[in-house]
């Protein structure tokens, strides 16, 4: 189950179609095995023995892809990792892993640079002479021959570490399996119709399961073309839509804002689009309606997913959106969703609960943590954390997680509903709402707004005047405070737990 046994397959049948669009430079199939095979090479000279850690900082590229080939075909274990981390947070991903090698490029050297002595591993970097404790991987594959023949691995190997953004104190380590990834790609292939010619854009951070899993590694399964930019502009996705006429993307929804908010929007031909997959936090209702008017022919794919699961666990179906608008589908092939109350009995429709998933798509675990792993999968069923509930369809909607819910008084009050109405008034760009601690009710709802450029000066006022004519009385929020921007994780998520920090420390 090799990731070259795919490279080869298309090889087979056409070496010279494009693989890979970067920057304006284009990869083969053909092309791509070359160097996977050659960079393994390097790797394998550079002390990667099958089964070790090689982990891969690296902004978007076409060399990012061919690394997790090429660590595939040795035989190692794939650990793409967040070039928004601080140096320390790098550090005890490379200890905890621990890591035999490192492959990284000078750009991003400097996060490495404070944590060099205690990192213990080879650094091997792309661009750039040999020095400074770093050695040049593309030297180090002039040094000797391309392993040919990929290391033999099994569905229940673990093909790729993902640690967790750090929703928690401490990042876990996703065991993510070679039969995980073929679950994932299977189901997914079959859930999103993608072919040969599609024609993908990775635009979102590939270190994360929304780009590289939502879109590029499926459309990599079967055939088709992948353009890649290095960093997420709106600007640049729209150009790059026009320019290649892209058919697939996977947009965080954070980064659909940023595109739906684009002075230029309306001037761009964005017809080529069938198919936006959608991820990473609820979605504002009023952001999806945008959404639909922006592109008309796509299929707006609402998902629901978690890196436990390689992500895309359910999907609004197409056609649906706005009958069942809110909602993030039905389970896609071979995976179950079940929605439980605090005993574990399954809620009936209507009733919210915590959100189990089960499949062939649920990972072995956590990395050397068998607690954590104990704790989330239990009989089979994975422990989501998220608070969702099942429409009399089976169509199922997330509430919330299960720690975002704020209780004031005795009374729930889900941080999106609040949210929702936040982003109804023209004056809000973005929006989230957390729990404050209260002497009276416990706990009472705080909002952190994003204004529009331009908004009024008392648009605090009237955001007041507005929640209080939607929402119940308990559910308004008692402080609206308007900073720049929302802190978020590399998938779009926001960090409420910063901002709950701020709020108890105010307290």
């Amino acid at each position: 189950m090799s990731l070259t046994d795919l490279l080869l397959h298309h090889v087979e049948r056409f070496p010279d179609r494009t693989a890979l669009e970067y920057d304006g430079s284009v990869t083969s199939w053909s092309e791509l095995l070359e160097s996977t095979r050659r960079t393994a090479g390097a790797l394998a000279r550079a002390g990667a023995r099958p089964g070790d850690v090689v982990g891969v900082l690296l902004h978007n590229s076409d060399r990012f892809v061919e690394a997790m080939h090429a660590i595939s075909h040795a035989g190692a274990i794939f650990m793409p990792l967040n070039w928004r981390l601080a140096p320390p947070e790098l550090g005890y991903i490379l200890e905890h892993s621990r890591a035999s090698g490192l492959i990284s490029e000078p750009e991003l050297e400097p996060l490495i640079a404070p944590i060099q002595d205690q990192v213990g591993c080879r650094l091997l970097r792309l661009g750039g002479a040999s020095g400074d404790g770093w050695t040049d991987l593309d030297e180090l594959a002039e040094e000797g021959p391309a392993q040919t023949d990929a290391a033999s691995v099994a569905p229940g190997d673990v093909h790729r570490l993902m640690y967790t953004s750090g929703t928690t104190s401490r990042p876990k380590g996703v065991m993510i399996t070679y039969g995980n990834l073929w679950a994932k790609n299977v189901s997914h292939m079959v859930e999103f119709g993608m072919t040969a010619g599609a024609v993908g854009l990775a635009c979102g951070p590939l270190y994360h399961v929304g780009a590289l899993d939502l879109t590029t590694s499926t459309l990599m399964y079967v055939g088709a073309t992948n353009h890649i930019l290095r960093r997420f502009e709106a600007a640049d996705v729209l150009d790059a839509i026009e320019r290649h006429r892209i058919t697939d993307v996977w947009l965080a929804p954070v980064m659909i804002n940023l595109i739906v908010n684009d002075p230029d929007l309306r001037r761009r031909d964005l017809s080529s689009v069938r198919l936006i997959i959608d991820g990473g936090e609820k979605m504002p209702l009023p952001l999806i309606e945008r959404v639909l008017e922006a592109f008309p022919n796509a299929w707006f794919a609402d998902a629901y997913g978690l890196t436990e699961t390689v992500s895309g666990d359910t999907v609004l179906d197409k056609g649906r959106t706005k009958e069942k608008l809110g909602s993030v589908g039905k389970p896609v092939l071979h995976t179950e969703v079940r929605v439980v109350d605090g005993d574990g009995a399954t809620c009936p429709p209507g009733e919210p609960g915590e959100i189990l998933l089960r499949g062939p798509k649920v990972c072995k675990g956590y990395w050397r943590d068998d607690e954590a792993t104990a704790t989330a999968i239990r009989d089979g069923w994975l422990h989501t954390g998220d608070l969702g509930l099942l429409d009399e369809d089976g169509f199922l909607f997330v509430v919330d997680r299960l720690k975002d819910v704020i209780v004031s008084g005795g009374e729930n009050i889900a941080s999106s509903e609040v949210e929702r109405v936040l982003y109804e008034h023209d004056a809000v760009l973005e929006a989230a709402v957390v729990g404050r601690p209260d002497e009276r009710w416990l706990e009472v709802p705080v909002a952190y707004v994003v204004l529009r450029d331009g908004a009024a000066a008392d648009a605090v006022d009237s955001l007041a005047d507005h929640c209080r004519e939607r929402l119940a009385r308990y559910k308004v929020p008692k402080e609206i405070r308007v900073i720049e921007e929302l802190p978020r994780n590399p998938s779009g998520k926001v960090l409420k737990r910063e901002l709950r920090e701020r709020e108890h420390a105010g307290a």
